[in-house]
């Protein structure tokens, strides 16, 4: 199952390695003036989404379905493997982790 990647600049990489995930997140330490893209993402061909924004919430949605769920003050290594979950298609086992309803 193929993936793309949305940079906190808005730019879009398909496929680009799970290795490039924590540059990926590491992109919500650098401050900046504008703050207009405040998210990066990983969204399989599925369109299952996993999205973290600059305030830590990690958001899980289909994109076509609707219904987010979300998590708060979720670690990055945590995010990593939810991330690697997806590329990977596993959307069964993230979806058994600790959502909550909503965008939060």
């Amino acid at each position: 199952m193929g993936y793309h990647v949305c940079h906190r600049c808005g730019a879009m990489d398909s496929d680009p390695g799970i290795h490039t995930f924590p540059q990926l997140l590491a992109e919500l330490k650098t401050r900046r003036e504008d703050e207009e893209h405040g998210a990066v993402s990983v969204t399989n061909d599925g369109e299952w989404c996993i999205s973290v924004s600059l305030s830590g919430t990690v958001t899980f949605e289909n994109l076509e379905a609707g219904e987010p769920r979300h998590m708060k003050q979720v670690s990055e290594d945590k995010v990593l493997a939810l991330w690697r979950l997806l590329a990977e298609g596993d959307v069964a086992t993230i979806e058994q982790e600790t959502w909550l309803p909503g965008y939060g």
